[in-house]
């Protein structure tokens, strides 16, 4: 009888050797390999959604988190979002709220679904204390009138 090339994840090994593969399948950019990406993404989805608890993290936590696991640091944000390290250093320490673009790059690097990062949490900038959540950050701001 001939074994499966990928099973049900069942340790962290094997969610962590098959993050590696779909890694690497990706970086080809091959169509012939669209079936066995869309597989691994499935499992990967399945083990992700049993066993981490991303719910408990807000979105500044969880992407602190992230960078953890993969041996990030902030400098490394600036290359894979694309922005300064002065913007990166504002969303870390809870100054400046994640934009949409944002979301959708820290997603897609991290293989982690939009909605982890797309939820309310509290900002510490006394600017935009005001503001109930981070939802609200990326609008226009008249910022002369506060600075009275």
């Amino acid at each position: 009888m001939e074994t499966l090339k990928y099973t049900i994840i069942k340790t962290e090994e094997q969610y962590t050797n098959y993050c590696d593969a779909l890694e690497n399948l990706l970086v080809k950019d091959d169509s012939k390999y669209i079936d066995e990406i869309e597989l691994l993404t499935l499992l990967i989805e399945k083990w992700d959604n049993e066993h981490n608890s991303f719910s408990d993290l807000n979105p500044i936590e969880l992407l602190i988190s992230l960078m953890q696991g993969n041996n990030l640091k902030a400098t490394d944000l600036t290359q894979i979002l694309g922005l300064s390290k002065g913007t990166v250093s504002k969303i870390l320490n809870y100054h400046k709220g994640l934009s949409k673009d944002t979301i959708r790059k820290l997603s897609e690097h991290f293989k982690v679904s939009q909605e982890a990062f797309n939820r309310p949490y509290k900002l510490k900038n006394k600017v935009n204390r005001h503001y109930r959540n981070a939802s609200l950050m990326n609008t226009e701001k008249d910022l002369g009138a506060m600075a009275v």
